[in-house]
C-alpha cells in the first residue's frame, strides 16, 4: 500500500468517526422542527453513509466493474461533503447551538459542533491527496471538479440544495402558485446542473448531437432565464403585501419565538431570495466561462473550403 493510499484510508475512516459522533448525539436528543438542526443531521448521515461506502467498494475491489469514473465520483462526492461540512460548521454553532440552555443537550452540540469542524478538515485533506494522486491517474473526468466549469457547477447545485432546506417546509410557498413555481425552478435547474456534471462522470459526453460546451451553453441560458423568473416572483409574493406576502419581518409572528430565530417563515424566505441572487451570479458566470469556450473552439476549428 502506498502512501497516498494508506492517508486516504486513514482520512475516510476518521471521517466515519467524525461523521457518526454528531449525528449519533444530536440523534439521541433530537433536533425538534429546526431547520438548520434537521438539515446539520442529514448531512452527517449522509456523509457517514457514502463515506462507508466507498470504503467497502475499494476494499472488494469492485470499483474496476463500475459503468461510470470512480475516480471522478470520488473527486465529486468529497468536493461536496467538504463543502456542505464547512456549510454544517458554519451555521449549526451561530443558528442552532446557542439556543440550547446549559447543560447536557448544550455540551452534545458543542462536542457535535467539534466533531463537525474535524469532518471538515479531513475532507479537505483527502481532497488535496485526491487533487495530487489523480492528476496521472484520474484523468480529465477527476480533473473536471477542479476546473472552472466543475467548481461552478459544484456550486450551483450545492446552494440549490440548502435552498431546498430552506423550502422543505411547505407552507412557505404552497398557498401561492408562483411560488410553487420558484419551487419548480430550483429542482428543475438543480437536475440541469446534476445533468451536466453526470455527462462528464458517465463518459457519456461524446454521445451527444452536439458539442459538449454547446450542448452546457443551452442548459445553463435556461437555468439563467428560470432563475431571473424566480428572482422576480419570490420576493413579490413573499414581500409585498398586495400579493399576500409580509413586507416586515415583526409582522410574522414566527419570528418572536426565540426558538425559531434566524430560522422563522420570514427569514426563511428572505434567506431564499439571497440565494437565488447569489446562485443567479454564479449561472452568469458560468455562461460567460462557457461561452468563451464555445468562441475559442470555434475559431479553433478548421475552414473546410
Amino acid at each position: 500500500m502506498d502512501v497516498e493510499t494508506f492517508c486516504l484510508c486513514f482520512f475516510r475512516l476518521m471521517q466515519l468517526l467524525s461523521t457518526c459522533v454528531p449525528f449519533s448525539l444530536m440523534a439521541s436528543v433530537g433536533t425538534g422542527s429546526v431547520v438548520v438542526g434537521n438539515w446539520s443531521m442529514f448531512i452527517w448521515g449522509f456523509c457517514f453513509t457514502v463515506t462507508l461506502v466507498i470504503l467497502i467498494v475499494e476494499f472488494c475491489h469492485i470499483r474496476d466493474h463500475l459503468p461510470f469514473s470512480w475516480y471522478g465520483f470520488l473527486t465529486i462526492y468529497t468536493c461536496y461533503a467538504t463543502l456542505f461540512c464547512l456549510l454544517t460548521s458554519i451555521l449549526y454553532p451561530t443558528t442552532y447551538i446557542q439556543f440550547f440552555p446549559s447543560g447536557p443537550h448544550r455540551d452534545y452540540a458543542m462536542i457535535s459542533t467539534t466533531f463537525s469542524c474535524i469532518a471538515l478538515v479531513l475532507y479537505a485533506l483527502e481532497l488535496l491527496v485526491l487533487w495530487n494522486w489523480y492528476q496521472g491517474k484520474g484523468g480529465r473526468i477527476a480533473r473536471y471538479m477542479y476546473t472552472t466549469q466543475g467548481l461552478l457547477k459544484l456550486l450551483e447545485t450545492s446552494l440549490a440544495c440548502v435552498i431546498f432546506g430552506f423550502i422543505s417546509n411547505t407552507n412557505l410557498y404552497l398557498h401561492q402558485p408562483a411560488l410553487v413555481w420558484c419551487g419548480a425552478v430550483y429542482s428543475i435547474c438543480f437536475v440541469l446542473s446534476s445533468v451536466a456534471i453526470l455527462l462528464n462522470l458517465g463518459k457519456c459526453d461524446n454521445r451527444l448531437l452536439l458539442p459538449l460546451p454547446t450542448f452546457l451553453l443551452g442548459l445553463t441560458t435556461l437555468s439563467i432565464l428560470l432563475y431571473t423568473s424566480a428572482l422576480v416572483l419570490w420576493p413579490l409574493y413573499q414581500f409585498v403585501e398586495k400579493l399576500g406576502g409580509q413586507p416586515q419581518r415583526s409582522s410574522d409572528v414566527s419570528c418572536g419565538d426565540r426558538l425559531t430565530y434566524l430560522v422563522c417563515t420570514w427569514d426563511k424566505g428572505l434567506a431564499v431570495t439571497t440565494l437565488t441572487v447569489i446562485n443567479l451570479l454564479i449561472y452568469m458566470a458560468d455562461l460567460v466561462t462557457l461561452a468563451h469556450l464555445v468562441s475559442v473552439r470555434t475559431e479553433n476549428q478548421p475552414t473546410v473550403s
